[in-house]
């Protein structure tokens, strides 16, 4: 790099100056461990590194959020040190979003504090982060939305997150006990919500021939959803979802284009928001027409338009 670019040597500079996707990086190790194999760097301790580089690498580049991205970094610029009571409740849901990032389990050290403030430990681990965010707040070329709902949470609309950060955010996992959820939808009975997570392309290594349900936007404000197949309009499940408004339940949309991206790694979802009950016909599965608020980005909407009529 130094004998090809007069540019200042950073992890920003080397990607764009050779034109490599920064997951291209992420298959082979970290930044930093590369920069030390080449000698552009001194030998470090291999503390955390393992679960940060899987954070990167699984977790942040599967998602898109400025606020969740700037909160991140904000603590990675601190060393990870910071006080509890200075902390509103979102700020505490983004700690457990970002505990389950680093350490994919529940209650890995005594306390939520004890876990973020361990990523701290390994000093040039966390000039990574810095870097890494840094790079991905750069890129993102969308508003985030806020969404008003009966309670606190972190996300926002338009956003893209990957599953377990959206089950901490709504309370579905907590710092005790990991959601052990799977399925297409999730329920937090407490909070009166249901989350809908929805694929629009659908391979058959991925789902059943009973899972491979027909969703995909209308248009720029209306989805179309089908239910698992026990629901119907008599059937308690079914009711709920025909009842929604008069029972106070908020039914939330996260939809991605498919499970995997070109790279392999696993499609975090974009959060639509509430979607309300518009219409709705047929039985088990049932075929629900949500109305969003927001307008859907196009990407997901034109091009599954597209994919339909081919």
């Amino acid at each position: 790099f130094q004998h090809q670019s007069t540019l200042d040597f950073s992890f920003k500079n080397f990607i764009k100056f050779n034109n490599i996707p920064i997951q291209i990086i992420y298959r082979r190790g970290g930044w930093k461990r590369l920069c030390q194999l080449a000698g552009r760097i001194d030998d470090f301790d291999h503390t955390h590194e393992n679960q940060i580089i899987n954070a990167i690498s699984r977790k942040w580049l599967s998602s898109s959020s400025t606020s969740y991205f700037a909160f991140i970094l904000s603590l990675a610029k601190n060393q990870f040190n910071f006080s509890w009571n200075k902390l509103d409740e979102v700020q505490k849901q983004m700690l457990l979003m970002l505990h389950y990032d680093i350490w994919q389990n529940a209650k890995v050290l005594d306390s939520l504090k004890d876990s973020i403030e361990a990523i701290g430990k390994n000093k040039v681990m966390v000039d990574e982060i810095i870097e890494v965010l840094e790079i991905l707040l750069d890129r993102i070329d969308f508003k985030e939305i806020e969404i008003n709902l009966p309670y606190p949470q972190p996300l926002k609309v338009h956003s893209r997150y990957t599953r377990d950060q959206i089950l901490a955010a709504f309370g579905l996992s907590t710092f005790e006990k990991k959601s052990s959820s799977r399925e297409g939808v999730a329920v937090n009975s407490e909070l009166n919500t249901e989350l809908l997570f929805i694929n629009l392309i659908k391979s058959e290594e991925d789902f059943s021939p009973t899972t491979m349900y027909d969703d995909y936007a209308i248009n720029d404000t209306l989805f179309h959803w089908q239910s698992q197949n026990s629901a119907g309009p008599e059937t308690p499940k079914g009711s709920s979802y025909i009842k929604h408004e008069e029972a106070g339940k908020k039914v939330l949309l996260f939809v991605r284009e498919k499970n995997k991206d070109e790279f392999g790694n696993t499609m975090g979802y974009v959060f639509l928001g509430e979607g309300k009950l518009k219409d709705y016909y047929g039985a088990k599965p049932m075929s629900i027409k949500w109305k969003l608020e927001e307008p859907i980005p196009h990407y997901l909407w034109h091009d599954a338009a597209k994919l339909r009529v081919g």
